[in-house]
């Protein structure tokens, strides 16, 4: 090939590359709008997180999650589609763009943040840790007393790791039975199969409400791990990646301020409190810095809440569930959510 023609195929990659990596950068955005409608990844069927009801109706703390940025989108909570997922599929789902994000009790790693094309927007939906689910007449007070068990983990999951790290650390042996789907791993617990069901805390609460008789299982006191479940977008569109992580802290914020589904229309309105003001769309325009609406946040909390109101709802006293907020109470309550301000 001589030295012209080099030249020009030379010229012509980079200029491919610079189309592509443009049309790459805040496309999802505008995809989105395009379909009006977001794609959301959700669980297989987690109780709490993200289960359909009796008229196919997706409920759950991802899912409301998920109707949180359509109402800041598109100013319509309804605007969603939900993909039910596994934890194999849940990855290859986004990266391959069949969802535009992923809502689905996904611990954010380094190597899940930095090694497969995918990002955590730094929001978390809920803090949890793994845990152990028992029969009582199993007759252990403590995962210390496992040693020789038949545990049942869910695949394609960091409980995998965490189990086999905790258990060689505590020198313990076990035999673990891995399963598709969280419904098969809590019948195999049901049916005796195996000695324990594993998974994080939140998600063993939630299978246990879905036994015969929820009473006779009991979740053992140690969490072995760190579990910061939240949201995932893909790589390279900082647009959307902001967009889904400010939806996220805009809820913690306004929980903190007292802005309620009930109240936030006329706070609106009527608020002197400048960060309120702020953050509501009355003063300022830090909606337009998202490229979303001015009332973006007043959408959101009318339609789907704050985030102390969907947590309670969905996994708080007053949910099937009944779990404590925890670590997931505001940080000036004694948990550590903690979001940056909106100005």
């Amino acid at each position: 090939m001589n030295r012209s023609k080099c030249t020009w195929l030379f010229l012509t990659m980079v200029s491919l590359t610079g189309v592509s990596n443009s049309v790459q950068a805040g496309s999802t955005l505008d995809t989105i709008e395009k379909k009006g409608l977001i794609q959301c990844g959700v669980s297989d069927g987690l109780p709490g997180f993200s289960v359909p009801d009796a008229k196919g109706k997706i409920l759950g703390i991802d899912a409301d999650f998920c109707r949180a940025v359509a109402a800041a989108v598109f100013g319509d909570a309804t605007k969603v589609k939900f993909s039910q997922l596994n934890a194999k599929e849940r990855f290859t789902a986004l990266q391959s763009g069949e969802v535009d994000i992923l809502a689905r009790n996904t611990t954010w790693t380094s190597s899940r943040d930095s090694g497969m094309g995918m990002k955590f927007p730094g929001f978390v939906t809920y803090y949890d840790g793994v845990g152990f689910l028992v029969n009582q007449k199993l007759g252990v007070k403590s995962a210390k007393e496992l040693n020789g068990a038949t545990i049942c983990i869910l695949a394609g999951t960091t409980t995998e790791l965490n189990v086999s790290d905790y258990f060689r650390a505590q020198n313990l042996k076990y035999t673990p039975i891995t399963f598709d789907t969280s419904d098969e791993s809590a019948k195999s617990l049901e049916s005796g199969r195996c000695d324990v069901l594993t998974s994080d805390k939140s998600q063993l609460y939630a299978q246990r409400s879905k036994l015969a008789t929820p009473a006779d299982y009991v979740v053992l006191p140690e969490t072995i791990s760190k579990e910061p479940l939240g949201p995932m977008v893909r790589n390279g569109d900082e647009d959307w990646l902001a967009i889904v992580r400010w939806v996220g802290f805009a809820m913690l914020n306004a929980e903190e301020a007292g802005i309620t589904s009930k109240n936030v229309e006329v706070q609106a309105k009527t608020t002197k409190n400048p960060d309120v003001a702020r953050l509501l769309g009355a003063d300022g325009e830090y909606g337009k810095d998202l490229k979303l609406r001015k009332d973006w946040v007043v959408q959101i909390v009318k339609q789907v809440g704050n985030y102390g109101e969907v947590f309670e709802k969905n996994l708080g006293k007053s949910s099937p569930l009944e779990i404590d907020r925890g670590l997931n109470a505001l940080w000036n309550n004694g948990g550590i959510q903690y979001a940056p301000p909106v100005r």
